[in-house]
């Protein structure tokens, strides 16, 4: 057998080969992205144009949908394009591209989730010494860690993957390309690969989620000690959608990419796929922001402006 095998292109799963299935795949995926593009663009602009949401909480979330817009556009439009042609293909630095993406935005969606329930821990429990922890200064100090870091991340996986030799076979079980489906394709000793992944993806995964679940054990703990039974049911209602959100997000990532690469891939590694990679990215909106008082309070009054300018410009 030679040592390597120069893959020029690879060849992606669909969900289906037949062509309703394949029709009802583009119209599904293609209805998450509209409204996914939809909800984090109108957080995006509400939250850049009313000042009163100039706070951290809705720093952070700006960021978030901006990242959730990048994050989703790297996979499922072109996975409904080649449902619909029928065409499976992707270069080999289109998949690069695409593993180097999704690995990127993961990382740092992950972060920014984390620093997130930092911001609602320090907001409830220390609210004195809040003005000072999260300030303006260590927001955007620590967004550009996660950036900066979450390139080294991604650049490091990414390299480690393509170093490799592919040689049994160019088709990829997934709808994109990722790295536990590239592993299974080499033919070299992908060994300290798994387990750079493995590592990589219990501590930072793990670590993460463990923060996430203490910032919120202590939130709880002091939302119980509220006079009033409304706030506290407001902060629970608040909080858990938080928890159920990242719980999918890393559950679902945690059994696609811990599994090792000798277990043969099936269909439920594409449908836990969707549950990390389109999921999150559409019910963030309406999780962390859609729901809030503030946000829809900000939305009217933008429509109202519109909607007063538009007359002006009329008349």
């Amino acid at each position: 057998m030679p040592n390597s095998t120069t893959m020029l292109e690879f060849l992606l799963m669909g969900f289906s080969d037949v062509w309703e299935l394949r029709a009802l795949h583009t119209i599904s995926f293609s209805l998450m992205y509209l409204v996914t593009l939809m909800g984090n663009i109108l957080i995006v602009t509400v939250t850049t144009l009313d000042r009163s949401l100039h706070t951290p909480m809705y720093f952070f979330l700006r960021n978030l949908s901006i990242l959730d817009v990048c994050y989703t556009s790297v996979t499922v439009p072109n996975s409904c394009i080649n449902a619909l042609l029928g065409s499976r293909t992707i270069s080999k630095a289109g998949c690069v591209a695409q593993v180097f993406l999704v690995v990127f935005f993961v990382y740092v969606e992950l972060l920014l989730l984390t620093i997130m329930a930092r911001d609602r821990y320090v907001a409830i429990c220390q609210p004195l010494h809040y003005p000072v922890i999260m300030s303006p200064r260590v927001c955007v100090q620590m967004t550009l860690a996660s950036i900066l870091s979450g390139l080294a991340y991604a650049g490091v996986h990414t390299g480690n993957t393509f170093r490799l030799s592919f040689c049994r076979s160019n088709v990829v079980h997934q709808f994109f390309c990722d790295i536990p489906s590239l592993l299974r394709l080499s033919c070299s000793d992908t060994s300290s690969s798994e387990m750079m992944v493995v590592a990589s993806g219990l501590g930072i995964g793990g670590g993460c989620f463990i923060y996430i679940i203490k910032s919120y054990i202590h939130i709880f703990s002091t939302v119980l000690k509220f006079p009033n039974g409304a706030d506290r049911t407001k902060a629970f209602s608040t909080c858990v959608p938080h928890i159920l959100v990242v719980s999918v997000f890393l559950s679902s990532g945690f059994y696609v990419y811990l599994r090792p690469s000798t277990i043969s891939a099936t269909i439920q590694d594409m449908v836990f796929s969707v549950f990390y990679s389109i999921i999150p990215p559409l019910f963030n909106p309406i999780i962390y922001s859609l729901r809030t008082e503030q946000i829809k309070f900000a939305i009217k009054k933008i429509m109202k402006r519109m909607s007063y300018s538009g007359r002006k410009c009329r008349g």
